[in-house]
């Protein structure tokens, strides 16, 4: 059989599956990654859903020419309306969208009690992270483990949580950073924050000291703490 072949990014997010259990990817996006962790005999079956129509005929398409129509099953509705409450998946996937959109999906899951209290939360965001972690933080949710990927000149963040019994509690540098990032210090951290940084850097120097006054103190106090963080 073919094996499907997944970009540096998605590798590094099927590195967090719950092996063994069903797993549930939203936005799928032509279901590579279901079919790579089944594929490789981590997971026993899997769901991928989509919310538009020709997306989810090319994730059909797919997952018909790897030949596990049978292990895969494609929906057709919106985040966690692919599947009904009774349900319970050990990982969900939701990646390669916006902070902001996943966090959406999250709160709508929760609030219709589609997300099972030992199922693990993958998460990769394509930007406002600092967003995705104070959610968590409101649903008593722990960051057990994080991840950040350089590829095509871009860097993703993945965020791996869980439902945690006692109160979860993080810094405004932990949740901006990322508790595990920021300890772990990895290349790839140190360069997407040296970027910010100069980034900041140059808009300060292009701003009116008058009339934006506003955010250039912001943007000054931001590189003044990833001074502080970053070594």
């Amino acid at each position: 059989m073919e094996k499907v072949e997944l970009s540096k990014r998605l590798k590094k997010v099927a590195d967090f599956v719950k092996e063994d259990e069903i797993i549930l990817d939203i936005g799928s996006d032509h279901a590579y990654l279901p079919i790579y962790l089944v594929q490789e005999g981590k997971v026993p079956k899997a769901i991928a859903g989509e919310v538009v129509a020709g997306p989810f005929a090319k994730t059909q398409k797919e997952i018909r020419r790897y030949g596990l129509s049978d292990r895969i099953s494609t929906r057709l509705a919106s985040g966690f309306d692919v599947i009904e409450s009774k349900e319970k998946m050990g990982t969900v996937f939701i990646c390669g969208m916006g902070g902001l959109l996943i966090s959406e999906i999250l709160e709508a899951g929760l609030k219709d009690d589609k997300i099972g209290s030992e199922t693990r939360l993958v998460l990769q965001a394509n930007n406002k992270e600092v967003d995705l972690r104070r959610l968590l933080v409101r649903e008593n949710y722990k960051i057990m483990g994080e991840a950040i990927v350089e590829e095509n000149e871009k860097f993703y963040e993945i965020i791996v949580a869980e439902q945690s019994e006692q109160e979860i509690d993080y810094t405004v540098d932990e949740l901006t950073f990322g508790p595990h990032l920021m300890q772990e210090q990895s290349t790839e951290f140190k360069e997407k924050w040296r970027a910010v940084y100069q980034n900041n850097q140059k808009i300060v120097k292009q701003l009116d000291q008058k009339e934006h006054k506003e955010k250039r103190t912001e943007l000054k106090a931001i590189n003044e703490r990833i001074e502080k963080v970053v070594k």
